[in-house]
């Protein structure tokens, strides 16, 4: 009896001492304080908006990204599309089969294939915190293919640029993607350029500003 409530005294005292050490989950904010930011589309308000554009922003906050920077005040503007992309969005970025790493690589890849100046600039540093080397990051950047890339990050440059470039890809490229992500990865490297694809396009008709005192860190390639 004594040793079974000494278990039990540990086991309550070590689970007190991980959860004092764990971080307080940080609470999501209330829709209708945040503040959007826009370009040609006036960035809204609570008050302006309509009952779907709340929904959509209420769903927003709601879900992983706990924010609504970027393409959200634009999306708002078609609400019932803007609801479903941003949970398909959301998959795409918080729920792949791929390491962090190799997803945010596809994401920087697109971002300079569109010169993206926003997504570049918040996806360059996402890149960098999920482990990808800062000469990799670099070469992207400037437009060039990285010199020395590990197999995994090989395939998916590879795989990324066909596509975007030649709008296939060849036999061997697939394959190594596939070795290295699988089947499912594979469809999830697609999803995520392509929602990053609706992304920059929308950045970019926008004008989406970079916060204050940020420069652009893209040039035009051509």
């Amino acid at each position: 009896m004594r040793r079974t409530l000494l278990v039990l005294t540990i086991a309550l005292t070590l689970a007190g001492i991980t959860a004092a050490q764990a971080p307080p989950a940080q609470p999501k904010p209330d829709p209708r304080t945040i503040k959007l930011s826009g370009g040609r589309f006036k960035p809204l308000t609570w008050d302006e908006m309509t009952p779907a554009q709340r929904k959509m922003l209420e769903d927003l906050v709601a879900g992983p990204r706990s924010g609504a920077g970027g393409p959200f005040n634009v999306l708002l503007r078609s609400p019932e599309i803007g609801d479903i992309a941003q949970q398909f969005g959301a998959a795409t970025r918080f729920n792949q089969s791929m390491p962090r790493k190799l997803n945010e690589m596809a994401i920087i890849i697109t971002a300079r294939y569109w010169t993206s100046q926003y997504e570049w600039y918040a996806h360059k540093r996402a890149a960098l915190q999920a482990g990808l080397n800062p000469t990799i990051v670099d070469a992207i950047q400037n437009g060039r293919r990285p010199a020395a890339m590990a197999r995994d990050e090989e395939a998916v440059y590879t795989f990324c640029s066909e596509l975007l470039n030649r709008k296939q890809v060849s036999d061997a490229t697939f394959a190594a993607a596939k070795d290295v992500v699988g089947e499912k990865g594979v469809v999830d490297l697609v999803a995520v350029m392509g929602w990053y694809h609706t992304v920059s396009m929308l950045l970019n008709v926008d004008r989406y500003p970079l916060p204050d005192g940020v420069q652009p860190e893209l040039k035009p390639l051509n």
